[in-house]
């Protein structure tokens, strides 16, 4: 069980970790024991570790900050033996050069760097880059099958299960509907039938103008015979 000023201390270093995250690291502490955190770390671009999402524990004593925690990784990572404490100068491996001013994100950034490192130490192994990131592709979907792992961490749960969903395939746009016939027919074929309504209104007007100048005509010719009938006793004479 935590001492009084062991747990005051941890709950502040994580409030603070809330309010300035720490990049490429996630840490939190157990919901049943404050003495137990659990943390990710993200590889860093340009290294083999590029991708990668590490889950490990870190176990505090109850006499911290006055006594170094004990730390271990889960993920398999290639730079450390799994489930197996890591020897750091932060660590419980060497008492003696521990600071009681290191906090939990100086310890995660102090293990983050070491990881990078290629130097030998209690729980460290020697792979090749290729095996490296062949784990740091296949630490996330590692890591969602522990089940502590994803109740601390279901941001990380849904982003693997972003990942794994499948593309969803584009939306076919609706075809357009065929257009009608009326409207398929090109405007060449409508002046015909102007012309031909042009045509009937001319013969309309003909037709009337005719039949306008018919009765003129009728009365020039009574009136040249009426002419010739009054014109008849004088050529008798």
């Amino acid at each position: 069980m935590a001492e009084k000023l062991c747990a005051k201390r941890l709950q502040k270093e994580f409030r603070a970790l809330c309010k300035e995250p720490v990049p490429h690291i996630v840490a939190r502490p157990s919901p049943n024991d404050i003495l137990e955190w659990h943390y990710v770390l993200e590889g860093s671009e340009e290294t083999p570790f590029a991708g990668g999402s590490y889950y490990g524990k870190i176990k505090f004593p109850p006499e911290y900050p006055y006594k170094p925690p004990g730390i271990s990784m889960t993920t398999p990572n290639g730079r450390f033996i799994t489930q197996r404490k890591i020897c750091l100068s932060m660590s419980d491996f060497h008492p003696e050069s521990w600071n009681p001013m290191w906090s939990v994100s100086s310890i995660l950034t102090g293990l983050l760097s070491f990881m990078m490192d290629t130097s030998p130490t209690t729980g460290s192994v020697t792979t090749t880059d290729a095996e490296k990131r062949s784990l740091a592709k296949a630490s996330l979907a590692f890591n969602c099958k522990n089940p502590t792992f994803r109740k601390i961490f279901p941001e990380y749960v849904e982003k693997y299960n972003k990942q794994q969903a499948p593309e969803q395939p584009p939306q076919e746009l609706p075809s357009p509907a065929p257009p009608r016939e009326a409207e398929s027919r090109p405007l060449v074929n409508r002046k015909p039938k102007q012309e031909h309504v042009h045509g009937a209104d001319t013969q309309k007007a003909e037709m009337k103008n005719k039949q306008q100048s018919f009765p003129t005509w009728m009365l020039l010719l009574i009136f040249s015979i009426f002419g010739f009938v009054m014109a008849l006793p004088l050529l008798q004479i």
